[in-house]
This record gives structure tokens, sequence and C-alpha cells, in this order.
């Protein structure tokens, strides 16, 4: 716009920049209130969902005080279903799977560790999961289906425990050179200060006895 234009010339100026862009700018502000309205609906719709999750959460860690291990698997179930995406459902599968796998009801554990595998948004839950299955067939002597989930890690974080596990499943293999190296690998990835260096230094100096022998 002309700094020199008369008044009357900028008025029209104004006037004609509105008839052409009018319509853009109220658009725009229809679709930014929208886009607010839309963001602060799905954070209350987020810690509805999560605290409803929380409940159901407290609820079956009081069935399981209570001796209620039905009523538990039902409360989790549901929580599973109904509030699969939050946090509380997949510490609820985990905890679920750990407690199958104590009393020797494999096919639970397994069906609520896949579950965190497949449904899980944090890959640190989903690791978790992979790791405590990769150990729930090994227990039982399924060593192949052991070792394809231990190949399946990504994250560094549970890094030693699974080449730990590699290499107990390889030396229940029978190849203690694996089983060597899988050993040192956990070694080298161990955080310092954890009291498992001990335990695989063990199983480090018994792989070597083997191999001497």
């Amino acid at each position: 716009m002309d700094i020199y234009a008369s008044d009357e010339e900028k008025a029209e100026a104004i006037k004609q920049w509105w008839r052409e862009n009018g319509r853009s700018v109220i658009a725009g502000i229809v679709l930014g209130g929208a886009a607010i309205f839309g963001f602060r609906y799905w954070m209350n719709y987020q810690q509805v969902q999560t605290e409803q999750a929380s409940v159901m959460y407290q609820q079956a860690a009081i069935q399981l005080n209570q001796s209620e291990p039905e009523q538990a698997q039902k409360t989790v179930d549901q929580l599973m279903q109904d509030y699969g995406s939050t946090a509380y459902a997949v510490f609820a599968a985990l905890e679920m799977a750990e407690k199958a796998a104590a009393k020797g009801d494999n096919d639970t554990a397994v069906s609520h560790l896949n579950w965190v595998i497949d449904k899980a948004s944090m890959a640190s839950h989903r690791e978790l999961a992979r790791l405590r299955l990769a150990q729930l067939h090994f227990s039982a002597g399924e060593l192949e289906q052991a070792s394809a989930l231990v190949e399946q890690a990504e994250l560094t974080a549970y890094q030693s425990l699974f080449a730990e596990l590699q290499g107990d499943i390889k030396l229940a293999q029978g190849d203690t050179a694996a089983a060597h190296s899988a050993y040192q690998q956990a070694m080298l990835t161990l955080a310092v200060g954890e009291p498992r260096q001990s335990l695989l230094q063990m199983k480090l100096d018994q792989v070597a006895v083997a191999d001497e022998g």
C-alpha cells in the first residue's frame, strides 16, 4: 500500500484486499479454532481414558490380593479391551503373565505377553514382554522359539539380558563357543555396578572350562 495515498484511497485498498482475502482469513480462523478445540478434546479424552484405566488396574490388584484370580482376569481382560492404549493395560498384562507363568499356565502367560508385544505403544514395554516371552520359551525347552525372539531384540536397554539369554540358549544347544561369545557380549553391555556381573563371570568361567575339556 502506498504510504502517500489519501485516506480514501487507503480505505478502498483495504476493502479491496478484504474482498480478495477475507474468505481465506475467516477460513484460517475457523480452522485454527477447530484445531485448538480438537486438541483440547483429545487431551481431555486421553485424561479420562487414563483415569478410568487406573481405576480398573487398582481393582484388578485388589482382586488378586483377595485371592480372586478369575475375577481379576475378567477385569484385566476388560482393561486390555477397552483401554488397551494405556500403560495400565500393559502393566496389568505383564503382571498377569508373570502370575500365570508362576502357576505353570504357560498358554495364558504367552497370550498376555504376545498382546503386549503387539499392542504396547512404548518400545521399552514391547521389548520387556519379548524378553520375558523368550525366557518362558527357554524354560519350557523351546530353544528355537526363544532364540528367534532374542534375535528380534532392538533396544540397548535390555541388550545385556538378551545376550545372556542367548548364551544360555547356545549352551543348552551344546554350542559352547557361541555361548562364550554371547556371555562376553552381555558383560560388555552391562551397566557399571550391576550385581549380575558376578553371575555372568561365573557363566563365562564355566563355559571356558567346558571348552578346555
